[in-house]
C-alpha cells in the first residue's frame, strides 16, 4: 500500500460526476494487409490472454482513515477494463469522435483499477482504433504518453504484452542500489529541507502575482485577468469531441518566416479559432481570452505521476490582424517562459498552489463564472518521432483527449506524431455542442496567418496532412444513423 502523493490526490479529490478527471489518448491504426480481415478479433484475443495487470496498473485508490492510498486490486478481472466497439457502417471521423466524445464522458469505476482500453473497428479501408484512457490521479497526459509509446514497436514484426502487462523500465532513481536504513532517513531529511528552501519561495511568487498589478507593456498576464466567456460555466456532463492533424513542417515554415516556435503557431491558430468561434456566436470580449499552458516538469529518469507547471499566456483574441495577434501571442509567452526560467523546479511546482487555492473559493460560490483564472487549457504533449506499431498494425494517427473542467470548459491538447502535429479538442457538450466547429476555424485561422506573414497559403485550402481534408474531418454524420455498438 502507497500513499497517494499530493500532486495526484487533488485529481481524486476534484473529480465529480459531471467533471472526471481522467485523460485518455485516441490512435488510429492500419492493419496489415494480409490478415485484415481478422486482426481487430486476434488482438482482442492476445488482449485477453494478458490477464493479469502490473503496477500501477493493478491498483486501486481507496481511503484507509482518512488518507488515500494505493492498494492492490484483489478483484482484479480484465473484462471490466476493456472494450470491443463497432462503429455504424459505412463510417467516417465524425462516427468515431461522436464516441470517444460519449465514452470520454463516463467515469472509471473508484471500485476498481482506474483505467480502460477500448478497440474499436469500423473506420473506411479497414482501418481501427483504440482509445485508452487513465486517470490523471495515476498518469499525467505526458506520462501517460510516453508509457503507451513505450509500449508499441518500431518494427512490425515485433510484439509487446498490451500496457497493462508491460514491465515498464524502472525509473534510474528507483533502479539504483538501496542504501542503508541510516543513509536514506540522513537523505530525506536533507531533502525535505532542501525542498522546502524551494517550495516556499515558489508559494510566496504565486501569491504575490494573485496579489500585484500586471505590467501590460510586458506582455506579462496574470490570475484573475481573463474576461467571463460562454466556455467558463459550471460544466455539465456531456463532452463533444473533435480531432485535426497538421502538417509539422507546414506549421515550422509558417513559423521560421516571422521568428515564431511550432508551439507559438499553435497558439496562435487556436487563438484565431476562438475569436471566430466567439465573434460567430457575438459573446467576443473586449480583453483578451486567456490560456493555461501546462509545462512538463519531468525530469530524465524521474517516477511517473503528475509533474506539471503552468504558465499564462494572453490569446490576443482582441486583436482583429493575424499577424499582429500573433507578435502580441509571441510577446506574453516569452514573458511568461521567462518568469518561468527564473525557477527551479521545485519553485515551479509549488506556485500552482496559491493559484489552485484561489479557484477552490471561486468555483465553489461560482463566482470563477465572472473571474476566471484563464479561459482554455492548451497544451502540447510530446508523441513518438518514429513510425510505431501495434502487433503489425501500423500507427497512423495519435489524438490526445484531456480534460475540461468546471469554468474551463475547453481544452485542446496537441501531440507530435512524425511529421504530424494532431489537435485534440476536447469541451463539455452544453457549452459547446459540436467542437468540430473549431476545425473550420483552426484552419481558416491556419490560412489567414499565413497570408499575413506569406502573402499565400502554404497548402491547398482545406488540406491539412496525411491525405486527410477538414472537409472529411469535419464532415456531419449522415441522419438516422445507429450509435457505435459493442461489448466488454
Amino acid at each position: 500500500m502507497q500513499i497517494v502523493a499530493p500532486a495526484d490526490l487533488i485529481f481524486l479529490l476534484l473529480e465529480t460526476a459531471n467533471s472526471p478527471m481522467h485523460v485518455a489518448g485516441l490512435n488510429i491504426y492500419s492493419p496489415p494487409a494480409n490478415v485484415a480481415a481478422t486482426f481487430v478479433a486476434d488482438l482482442l484475443a492476445d488482449w485477453r490472454r494478458h490477464d493479469r495487470a502490473l503496477p500501477p496498473f493493478n491498483q486501486r485508490a481507496v481511503q484507509h482513515m482518512g488518507v488515500w492510498c494505493w492498494e492492490e486490486d484483489r478483484k482484479f478481472a480484465l473484462d471490466q477494463h476493456i472494450r470491443h466497439l463497432q462503429l455504424p457502417e459505412p463510417a467516417c471521423m465524425d462516427d468515431l469522435t461522436a464516441l470517444v466524445a460519449r465514452l470520454h464522458s463516463e467515469p472509471l469505476d473508484r471500485q476498481r483499477s482506474l483505467w480502460q482500453a477500448c478497440i474499436i473497428e469500423g473506420l473506411p479501408g479497414g482501418r481501427f482504433a483504440t482509445y485508452i484512457k487513465i486517470h490523471h490521479a495515476l498518469v499525467d497526459g505526458v506520462s501517460g504518453a510516453r508509457m503507451i509509446a513505450q509500449n508499441l514497436c518500431q518494427s512490425p514484426d515485433e510484439q509487446k504484452a498490451p500496457f497493462w502487462a508491460y514491465e515498464f523500465p524502472a525509473p534510474a532513481a528507483a533502479s539504483s542500489a538501496a542504501a542503508s536504513r541510516s543513509e536514506q532517513l540522513l537523505h530525506e531529511i536533507s531533502s525535505a529541507v532542501h525542498a522546502g528552501q524551494e517550495i516556499i519561495p515558489g508559494m510566496l511568487s504565486g501569491i504575490w502575482d494573485i496579489l500585484r498589478p500586471a505590467h501590460p507593456e510586458t506582455g506579462e498576464v496574470l490570475p484573475l485577468q481573463a474576461p467571463p466567456t460562454p466556455l467558463n460555466v459550471a460544466i455539465g456532463n456531456t463532452r463533444s469531441f473533435a480531432a485535426q492533424p497538421y502538417s509539422l513542417e507546414r506549421l515550422h515554415n509558417l513559423g521560421h518566416a516571422c521568428g515564431a516556435t511550432v508551439n507559438d503557431i499553435a497558439l496562435a491558430m487556436c487563438a484565431g479559432a476562438l475569436r471566430q468561434y466567439l465573434m460567430t456566436h457575438h459573446s467576443l470580449p473586449r480583453r483578451s481570452l486567456v490560456a493555461m499552458v501546462p509545462v512538463s516538469l519531468h525530469e530524465a529518469g524521474s517516477a511517473e505521476g503528475n509533474q506539471i507547471g503552468l504558465l499564462l499566456a494572453k490569446l490576443a483574441t482582441n486583436i482583429a490582424d493575424p499577424r499582429k495577434r500573433l507578435q502580441a501571442i509571441l510577446q506574453s509567452t516569452r514573458s511568461a517562459k521567462q518568469h518561468l526560467q527564473s525557477m527551479t523546479r521545485l519553485e515551479k511546482w509549488s506556485y500552482i498552489a496559491p493559484i489552485a487555492a484561489l479557484a477552490a473559493p471561486l468555483m465553489f460560490t461560482g463566482e470563477a463564472r465572472r473571474h476566471p483564472l484563464f479561459n482554455v487549457i492548451v497544451s502540447n504533449v510530446p508523441g513518438p518521432g518514429v513510425t510505431l506499431y501495434l502487433n503489425g498494425a501500423r500507427l497512423e494517427e495519435v489524438y490526445p483527449v484531456s480534460i475540461p473542467t468546471d469554468y474551463v470548459n475547453l481544452n485542446i491538447t496537441l501531440t507530435g506524431y512524425g511529421d504530424v502535429l494532431g489537435f485534440g479538442y476536447i469541451a463539455c457538450g452544453q457549452a459547446l455542442p459540436d467542437a468540430r466547429c473549431l476545425v473550420d476555424y483552426t484552419n481558416q485561422a491556419l490560412v489567414e496567418l499565413e497570408y499575413a506573414v506569406l502573402g499565400k497559403p502554404l497548402a491547398a485550402p482545406g488540406a491539412t496532412a496525411a491525405g486527410r481534408t477538414a472537409k472529411k474531418t469535419g464532415g456531419r454524420r449522415a441522419p438516422g444513423r445507429k450509435p457505435a455498438t459493442g461489448s466488454r
